[in-house]
């Protein structure tokens, strides 16, 4: 056996190495003036508008003119993050913008987004999960921020939708809306992100597709409901037992807003109170990856967002695709 150091030794070593974490610094969003109501669709539809409130939640949805640019919806929001955050645009390390209606097949958008905001010294990808896409985003930068390669990530979740819906599908006609959402997250943050869960299951790849010959998006509602809320379960008890939370620790559980229906059945399933489950489809519809983020801004703004707050993200997508994580709120 090697004998023990001394205490002059253990006096001269080095201390460990500060845990790095990252948190969330700022919120930012962007949404389209145009205002759709239910009445509207449901009049092309010749269906009755209770018909798609009781099945979706969803009274109201943003819709971007033709020929807006999804690239400046997503610049806005992302201003608004770094002005909400106080952070120099030439500060951020990395853009990140999760989306699956990019303006062009190429260049992404976000090269193009990271240009628009002046963030001169930032490397720029678009991660592609459909509408987990913010969670993977948040997954991406958290890492790079946890392992010391950047001190501050833009994080953007931002759709055009409106480019994917065929007007005389009932399936989807009605679902989803436009937007954007932004958050900064930063080593400075007094908050912290928590482990990440991420899944993915290929065999079900066809619940949701859109082809290239037409871009509109076609949908198993039935099966896409039941993975959604089989998957969103196991996430979430996933995240909270690596962040090593109970249920009834999470102050707020923060799921992709895609259907009202998707996030009752949620909280049944996991037996949570409905006032800790947070539902704001009814005016921006389903959004995609702009969910999640335009959802935390929308809970700020309802005074559910205080610092030391327990949040639960949670999303599935299209892949079909899953994933969930514990951010500790801090003073965003």
């Amino acid at each position: 056996m090697p004998p023990l150091p001394d205490s002059q030794t253990l006096a001269e070593s080095p201390a460990p190495a500060a845990v790095r974490t990252a948190g969330v610094l700022g919120l930012g969003t962007a949404l389209p003036d145009d205002v759709v109501q239910s009445e509207e669709i449901a009049l092309r539809l010749g269906v009755e508008p209770e018909w798609i409130v009781r099945r979706t939640g969803i009274h109201s949805r943003r819709r971007a003119a033709a020929g807006a640019s999804l690239n400046h919806l997503a610049a806005e929001a992302g201003a608004a993050a770094l002005a909400d955050a106080d952070i120099a645009p030439e500060d951020i390390d990395h853009v990140l913008v999760a989306t699956m209606s990019a303006d062009q097949v190429t260049p992404n958008a976000a090269p193009v987004v990271a240009h628009l905001l002046g963030t001169t010294r930032a490397g720029a990808m678009d991660i592609g999960a459909a509408c987990t896409g913010s969670v993977s985003a948040i997954a991406t930068g958290s890492a790079m921020i946890e392992s010391g390669r950047a001190k501050h990530i833009l994080v953007i979740g931002a759709e055009l939708m409106s480019r994917h819906i065929d007007v005389n599908d009932k399936r989807t006609a009605a679902l989803f809306g436009d937007g954007a959402g932004a958050l900064v997250l930063s080593v400075e943050a007094d908050g912290h992100v928590g482990p990440v869960v991420l899944g993915a299951d290929g065999s079900c790849a066809d619940l949701i597709t859109a082809d290239r010959l037409n871009g509109h998006l076609q949908m198993n509602g039935h099966d896409t409901f039941v993975q959604a809320v089989r998957r969103l379960t196991e996430a979430t008890l996933g995240a909270c037992a690596d962040a090593g939370e109970r249920l009834d620790e999470i102050d707020l559980f923060v799921f992709h807003q895609a259907n009202s229906r998707i996030l009752t059945a949620l909280a049944e399933q996991l037996e949570l109170p409905t006032e800790r489950v947070l539902d704001c489809i009814s005016a921006t519809g389903n959004t995609s990856a702009a969910s999640l983020p335009l959802a935390l801004q929308e809970a700020r703004s309802r005074g559910l967002l205080s610092p030391g707050t327990k949040v639960l993200l949670g999303a599935v997508g299209a892949g079909f695709t899953w994933g969930a994580t514990v951010i500790e709120w801090g003073s965003a």
